[in-house]
C-alpha cells in the first residue's frame, strides 16, 4: 500500500496548515485516553467560526480531526487494554480523523499502522499528533472504499456511520474485507446509519462529551468486531 497524501502542492499545503493547527488548537488527552495526546479544539464554537471562511475558500471541510469522537475514544480504550488484538500485525485505521485510533494501534504494538482519511486536514493534523507522540505513522490521503487490501491484517473505523451514503458503502466494503480473512473492528455510539446486526459486540462504556457536538453529556459507546455478509 502506498503511503501519500494526494492534495496538490503538498509542501506548500503543510506550511499553510502546519501552524493553522498548532494556532487554533491545544495539546490535550482525551478523557478516555490519558496516554495519548492531540492537538484538540478547546472551545469548538470560536474554533469553527475561525475555520469557517478559511477552510471554505481552501475547499476543506470542517475540522471534525478536532475533536476525539465517542467512538474514536471507545475503541482506542479498547485497543489499549486488549493489545493482543493488533500486536504484531498490519492495521488499516480508515477515517481516521485525528489518528487517535490509530496512534492506540501502534502503542499497543502494531507492526505498521496507516492512517486514511479523505480530508488532508486530517491526514495533517494526524501527522502533528504522531510528532507529539513520538509515534511513527503511514499517512493516506485517499477515498480506499471498494478497494482490496492486501497489505492489511486488522481494519479499525472509530465512529464513522454518521453519514449516509457513505456509512452504507463503507460497511459493505469492510463486511466484504471480513469475508476475506481481515478482522474490522468499529465503534459507533448509536449514530443513525450504524448497522442493526451482523456484529460481536466487545465492550461497551459511556464516554464523556459536550452539547456543543453531540445531543448528551454522555455517549454510551459500544465496540463491535464486524461479521462478513452471510
Amino acid at each position: 500500500m502506498k503511503s501519500s497524501p494526494r492534495t496538490q502542492d503538498w509542501p506548500n499545503f503543510l506550511r499553510v496548515m502546519n501552524p493553522f493547527i498548532t494556532a487554533n488548537t491545544a495539546a490535550a488527552s482525551p478523557g478516555l485516553v490519558p496516554e495519548i495526546q492531540l492537538y484538540l479544539a478547546t472551545e469548538i464554537t470560536p474554533l469553527w467560526r475561525s475555520c469557517e471562511k478559511f477552510l471554505q475558500r481552501e475547499n476543506i471541510p470542517p475540522p471534525f480531526w478536532a475533536l476525539a469522537w465517542p467512538g474514536g475514544q471507545a475503541l482506542s480504550r479498547y485497543i489499549l487494554d486488549h493489545p493482543e488484538t493488533v500486536r504484531g500485525k498490519r492495521v488499516l485505521d480508515f477515517a481516521s480523523g485525528s489518528g487517535l485510533v490509530a496512534l492506540a494501534c501502534k502503542k499497543a504494538g502494531a507492526v505498521a499502522v496507516t492512517a486514511n482519511d479523505v480530508d488532508p486536514m486530517a491526514i495533517v493534523a494526524t501527522s502533528l499528533n504522531a510528532t507529539l507522540n513520538g509515534q511513527e505513522l503511514n499517512v493516506l490521503h485517499d477515498n480506499l472504499i471498494g478497494r482490496a487490501l492486501p497489505e492489511v491484517d486488522v481494519i479499525t473505523a472509530g465512529d464513522f456511520c454518521y453519514e449516509w451514503p457513505m456509512a452504507g458503502y463503507a460497511m459493505e466494503w469492510l463486511r466484504r474485507l471480513v469475508g476475506e480473512g481481515k478482522t474490522v473492528l468499529f465503534a459507533d455510539p448509536g449514530r443513525p446509519h450504524a448497522p442493526l446486526g451482523g456484529f460481536i459486540e466487545l465492550f461497551r462504556i459511556a464516554v464523556p462529551t459536550t452539547r456543543d457536538v453531540e445531543d448528551s453529556e454522555t455517549k454510551s459507546t459500544g465496540v463491535f468486531r464486524l461479521l462478513a455478509d452471510e
